[in-house]
C-alpha cells in the first residue's frame, strides 16, 4: 500500500472523496426536514407518507448491507458510479410522475429505489479509505469522513431548504437537490478514478464474487470479534436515532420549549459532531481504538444520555442549560468513529464483508433505537427508555473488554486473556 500526505489524519489523495461525499450529502438531505409534511400536503394520509419512508429505509438498509461487498468486487469507483446515477434517474421519476402526478404506487415504487443509492455512494468510498489507508491510520481517516457526512446532511442539507423554500417552493427544493447530488457524483467520477488500486477480488469470477457476497452474512456468525462488534455499533447510535423521536414529547411537550429552540438544540448536538467525530478519529490512534470507545464512548454516552434527560427537567426551561447535554453527547458518540476501522482489522481477508457488517449494525440502530423506545414507553414513559439506552451502553462497554482487535502500536491481547492466564497458572508468555 502506498504511503500518502495526511494533513490532521486526512489522507490528502483522497481530499476530493472527501468534499465529493458532503456535497453528495447535502442534496441528499434537503427533503429531511419537510418531505413527510409535503407529502400529506398533497392530500395523501400520515401513514401513507410513513410508509413512503419505510419502503426507502428497508431499502438503503440492504444497499447499506451489501455496498461493502459489492464495492471490493466491481471496485468503490464503478459502485459510486452506479449508486450517483440511480440517485439522479429516480429522483428525476419520484418528482416526474410520482409527486408530479400524485400516484402513490409510483412514489413508493421510484422513492423505494432511490434508497439503494446514496449508502452504495457513500459506503463504497468508505471501501476506497480502507482499500487506501494504512490501518493505522484509519480512524483518523474514517473520522473525516463521519465530519463530511455530518456537514453534508446535519449542517448544509437542514439548513439551506429554508431559505431555498421561500424563493423557489417546496418543489423547487427537490428538484434543486439534484443539482448538489449531481455536482458531488460527478466530483467523484473525475477526481477518483485514478485513485488507489482495484481489489484483487475485481478480478474474480462470477461464482466466486457471489460467495464473496455471501459472506457479508456468513462472517457475522463465524468471527465472534464481529459479531461482538457488530453489538457495540448497533448500541452506538440509540441516543442519537431514539432521542430524536422521545425528546421533542419532553422538551416541547412537557418544559415548555418551542419546537424552533428544541430544534436549535437538535442542530448544536450536530454541529459540534463535526469537530469531534475528526478529533475523536485522531485520538483514538493515540489512546487505543477499543479503549476510547469504551470510556469515552460507551461510559461518555451513559452519562450524557443521563444528562440529557435530568438536567433539563431539573432545571425546567432554560435553553442555555439544555445546550450541556446536547454538547456533551455531540462529543460523547462521536467517541465511537475507530469502530469504523475495527470491523476491516478484524477480518482482514474480506475486508468488503466487513464493511458490509459495519453498515448492517448502523442500520439496525437506526431500527432499533425507536422500536425500544416504542415498546418502553407505554410502560415506563421517556425516564424508562433514557435508562434502558443508558443501561445498553455499559453493556457495550463490558463488550469493549472481550473485543480482540489487532491495532498498530497497541497491545493485542484481550483483557480476559490476562485474567484467563492468571487462573490457569499459565507462565508462558
Amino acid at each position: 500500500m502506498q504511503q500518502h500526505k495526511h494533513w490532521f489524519g486526512l489522507p490528502m489523495n483522497l481530499f476530493w472523496g472527501y468534499i465529493a461525499i458532503a456535497v453528495f450529502m447535502s442534496g441528499d438531505g434537503f427533503e429531511m426536514a419537510f418531505l413527510s409534511k409535503h407529502i400529506t400536503d398533497m392530500g395523501f394520509t400520515p401513514a401513507q407518507s410513513a410508509l413512503v419512508f419505510t419502503v426507502y429505509g428497508l431499502a438503503a438498509a440492504l444497499a447499506a448491507w451489501s455496498s461493502g461487498v459489492v464495492a471490493e468486487i466491481i471496485t468503490p469507483q464503478k459502485a459510486m458510479r452506479i449508486g450517483f446515477i440511480l440517485w439522479v434517474v429516480m429522483h428525476a421519476l419520484f418528482m416526474l410522475f410520482g409527486l408530479g402526478m400524485k400516484n402513490y404506487p409510483l412514489m413508493l415504487l421510484f422513492y423505494g429505489i432511490r434508497g439503494l443509492a446514496y449508502p452504495l455512494f457513500i459506503y463504497s468510498f468508505v471501501m476506497l479509505v480502507v482499500q487506501n489507508v494504512p490501518k493505522q491510520q484509519l480512524s483518523s481517516a474514517m473520522g473525516w469522513f463521519w465530519a463530511m457526512y455530518s456537514i453534508g446532511i446535519g449542517c448544509v442539507g437542514s439548513y439551506l431548504p429554508s431559505f431555498t423554500i421561500p424563493l423557489i417552493g417546496e418543489t423547487g427544493t427537490l428538484w434543486f437537490a439534484i443539482v448538489w447530488v449531481a455536482a458531488g457524483g460527478l466530483m467523484a467520477l473525475v477526481l477518483l478514478r485514478n485513485v488507489g488500486q482495484a481489489s484483487s477480488k475485481a478480478d474474480l469470477p462470477p461464482k466466486e464474487k457471489l460467495k464473496e457476497l455471501s459472506r457479508a452474512v456468513t462472517i457475522l456468525f463465524t468471527n465472534r470479534n464481529i459479531f461482538l462488534a457488530c453489538l457495540i455499533r448497533i448500541i452506538n447510535t440509540l441516543s442519537l436515532f431514539g432521542f430524536a423521536v422521545i425528546m421533542p414529547m419532553l422538551f416541547v411537550g412537557r418544559l415548555g420549549f418551542s419546537m424552533s429552540e428544541w430544534l436549535q438544540i437538535w442542530a448544536v448536538f450536530f454541529f459540534v459532531t463535526i469537530f469531534t467525530n475528526i478529533m475523536w478519529g485522531i485520538l483514538g490512534e493515540k489512546i487505543g481504538w477499543m479503549r476510547q470507545v469504551r470510556w469515552f464512548g460507551c461510559i461518555g454516552c451513559a452519562i450524557s444520555s443521563l444528562a440529557f434527560y435530568y438536567l433539563p427537567v431539573y432545571f425546567g426551561h432554560n435553553f442555555w442549560l439544555a445546550l450541556i447535554p446536547a454538547v456533551m453527547l455531540g462529543i460523547t458518540v462521536a467517541a465511537f468513529v475507530p469502530m469504523t476501522a475495527v470491523f476491516p482489522v478484524l477480518e482482514p481477508n474480506h475486508k468488503g464483508a466487513a464493511i458490509s457488517i459495519y453498515n448492517l449494525a448502523a442500520g439496525l440502530s437506526n431500527f432499533a433505537a425507536p422500536a425500544i423506545a416504542s415498546m418502553i414507553l407505554p410502560f415506563f414513559d421517556i425516564v424508562g427508555v433514557v435508562w434502558a439506552y443508558t443501561g445498553l451502553y455499559l453493556v457495550a462497554a463490558v463488550l469493549t473488554l472481550v473485543v480482540k482487535v489487532d491495532q498498530p502500536g497497541h497491545s493485542t491481547a484481550p483483557h480476559y486473556k490476562l485474567a484467563n492466564e492468571l487462573l490457569t497458572k499459565n507462565t508462558v508468555q
